[in-house]
């Protein structure tokens, strides 16, 4: 018997968009699903985050650019009334000066609204389970940005061997647990062990904070561009 009251309960999901034509569609793309339901909606930063407040959603799916206040304002704004809600921010372009900003602000993804109809619902369901969702290429855009903006950290790394780097860098570069798993030749449960091990040596909370850590480390690699025919 299970003891979690929440198990096989759908994820709770708030819509924020000044577009009520994209809510819609949005709202019925996502309700298809089995374990999401669409519990709220929202036209802009200022009800996102009302809105946030009243309904404690676990996912908040979030235009960037809205009227009275813009998403990754709103996502600060939901941060300071430790309002823990997963926030995944929807946008039109891939824009690199707001991926780094909206990670520093606590959100957990970014998807392009040309790719919600195939990348929104996984992304949902990863964040929801803690990780951080990029889309596609969206590394080598927040390598670039970071790179913008401050030179590389050398200082050691804070006491972590040399297996624990490898499971931060691939975290931070959005694999699942799974994906870890392969990829080192270990157990789902170890990649876990070892995840609560790195966060707990760093004094870290949030996965966000690994992305950022990794980044300031020069840890998270972009990949190549493909070669074109």
């Amino acid at each position: 018997m299970s003891t979690d009251p929440r198990e096989d309960q759908p994820i709770r999901v708030l819509l924020v968009d000044d577009h009520a034509v994209l809510r819609a569609g949005l709202k019925a793309l996502l309700n298809a699903e089995p374990d999401i339901e669409v519990i709220g909606e929202a036209a802009d930063g200022v009800e996102a985050v009302e809105r946030g407040e009243a309904l404690r959603p676990d996912v908040i799916v979030m235009d960037i650019q809205m009227p009275r206040l813009s998403g990754l304002d709103a996502t600060r704004a939901l941060r300071a009334k430790n309002i823990d809600s997963k926030v995944l921010i929807l946008t039109m372009h891939a824009e690199s000066q707001y991926l780094l900003p909206l990670l520093e602000a606590g959100g957990s993804g970014y998807v392009l609204k040309s790719g919600a109809d195939t990348e929104l619902i996984e992304a949902i369901r990863t964040v929801y389970r803690g990780e951080v969702f990029l889309y596609p290429a969206a590394t080598k855009l927040l390598v670039d940005g970071y790179l913008d903006r401050t030179t590389r950290d050398e200082v050691p790394y804070d006491g972590l061997t040399e297996r624990e780097r490898e499971v931060l860098s691939l975290v931070a570069a959005g694999y699942s647990g799974t994906e870890i798993a392969q990829r080192l030749v270990i157990s789902p449960k170890t990649v876990d062990t070892y995840r609560e091990r790195i966060m707990q040596k760093l004094g870290m909370r949030h996965r966000y904070e690994l992305v950022r850590y990794a980044l300031r480390k020069g840890m998270l690699k972009a990949e190549p561009e493909p070669e074109q025919a």
